[in-house]
């Protein structure tokens, strides 16, 4: 447990240094939700409606941009080659890097995302259950992010592949986050069992991420 909380540690201070990664999500993130208003004209009830999709949508394509980084770094220096014969697992390995994506990719997008929700004439009203969804709902998209990140560690255009391969795997986590967030716009609904199938969701994907993310790189490595 311990040399977990050490990697965890030391690739969150890796990810912290390099504030790049963040800055640059966080960016495409307002970029594309500035762009909304733009193109769906001056209806504000529209936009409000559309909202909760939308900042689910941007928040899934800006965390995109910082997947290929999570192996590719450490496969660049030589470290992930003594990070696998360390004395951790391997899928102890990928869970700490995974988890190190969410905390400084996901975390803070999904709290800003109600900020931004303004920008959409987002009911103040939603966005308790919106934030809910989005910290139960990221985690699925670091670690499935993860099986991409790995399969693609030695490709030479492996931010594309990343988004090809792992964008249709996302949707069961939006649509129940979506789910979630409609059931409290337009009630009656059940946003209880909604948030339950998202949370198993991302339980589910966090086992499935560790292990299929480990066995690519055991095969990347080969």
């Amino acid at each position: 447990m311990s040399a977990f909380r050490a990697l965890l540690g030391r690739e969150l201070q890796l990810a912290w240094r390099d504030g790049g990664a963040l800055g640059t999500a966080f960016g495409f993130f307002l970029i594309v939700v500035t762009l909304f208003p733009l193109g769906i004209g001056p209806d504000l009830k529209l936009l409000g409606r559309i909202a909760p999709g939308s900042l689910w949508i941007a928040l899934l394509l800006a965390a995109l941009l910082s997947l290929g980084r999570m192996f590719a770094r450490d496969a660049e220096d030589g470290s992930l080659e003594a990070l696998v014969a360390g004395p951790l697992p391997l899928e102890a390995l990928v869970t700490a890097k995974a988890l190190a994506h969410w905390l400084t990719t996901g975390v803070p997008l999904a709290l800003g995302a109600p900020v931004l929700g303004l920008l959409l004439n987002l009911d103040v009203g939603t966005m308790p259950i919106l934030l809910a969804t989005l910290l139960i709902g990221t985690p699925a998209i670091s670690f499935i992010g993860a099986i991409g990140a790995a399969l693609t560690l030695r490709a030479r255009r492996g931010g594309l592949l990343i988004a090809v391969l792992i964008l249709p795997l996302y949707v069961p986590t939006l649509l129940y986050g979506i789910m979630a967030i409609a059931a409290v716009v337009t009630p009656p609904g059940d946003a209880a069992s909604s948030l339950t199938m998202l949370a198993a969701i991302t339980l589910f994907t966090m086992v499935i991420g560790a292990f299929g993310a480990a066995a690519a790189i055991r095969y990347q490595l080969q």
